[in-house]
């Protein structure tokens, strides 16, 4: 009898300055992250829309991580400022949801920074493994 060990879905949306490089700086690195990590390149980390956000929970992601330049660093001049105001009030409405607040996470991660790209990936999907399967705002037509 085979066990079927829960492995949670992460959606990470990186900025393709900064996030997306160092995802890949860890890559060339061989600097290893769960395979359970979709990463969705954005221009700049202020395009992810909280809407993304919520859709990717209704969708059956256990866990969604945004992550941008680090503040004053943005190559759109102010774009993680807009993020930053943006993800506090998606926090609080979460949390009126009901969703635990360590599902969702903003990160900092700059090009040079594969390292700490894939220990952040790590930590974030060993929190959310803890927490176990989301099923607050699960669409069941959304399952297999």
């Amino acid at each position: 009898m085979q066990v079927n060990e829960y492995k949670p879905l992460i959606v990470a949306f990186c900025c393709n300055w900064c996030s997306y490089a160092g995802a890949d700086l860890a890559g060339n690195n061989r600097l290893s992250y769960p395979a359970d990590v979709k990463i969705i390149r954005v221009p700049c980390s202020c395009r992810v829309n909280p809407m993304f956000i919520l859709r990717a929970f209704q969708r059956g992601a256990d866990g969604v991580i945004i992550c941008g330049c680090h503040p004053g660093d943005c190559h759109y001049t102010s774009g993680n400022y807009y993020t930053r105001r943006r993800m506090a009030a998606l926090f609080s409405m979460l949390d009126f949801l009901g969703i635990e607040r360590e599902r969702t996470r903003l990160e900092w991660v700059s090009a040079a920074e594969g390292a700490k790209f894939a220990a952040t990936m790590n930590d974030f999907v060993e929190t959310v493994t803890a927490l176990g399967e989301n099923k607050r705002l699960e669409d069941l037509r959304c399952k297999k």
